[in-house]
């Protein structure tokens, strides 16, 4: 397996809007051969730190999606939020291969 994390620090006064705009996301990754799951993350003791984690069966697969056009739609909505301080938000983005369960 293969898991990226896309981490981002929003003003906490927007994470409650974040969350929801993750809530209804697009799903369009969710239909992708080899993905497997979605989850947001809240840091338990930075609750400003937001993190999306997506699980693929491999490398191969993530690197599909992260080449399609569909991820560069999904990345492009990012830079039309209607909040100033959102569209500034950049992810710090973890990339992991699974080597024991």
């Amino acid at each position: 397996m293969f898991i990226v994390h896309s981490t981002i620090v929003v003003p906490l006064d927007k994470v409650s809007e974040v969350i929801s705009i993750y809530r209804q996301r697009s799903g369009r990754v969710d239909t992708w051969p080899g993905f497997l799951s979605f989850q947001l993350l809240q840091n338990e003791h930075r609750p400003e730190e937001l993190t999306v984690q997506l699980t693929w069966q491999d490398k191969d697969s993530y690197l599909a999606w992260a080449r399609s056009e569909d991820f560069r739609r999904v990345h492009e909505l990012e830079k039309h939020y209607p909040d100033a301080d959102l569209r500034l938000v950049r992810p710090t983005v973890r990339k992991y291969q699974v080597v024991a369960e």
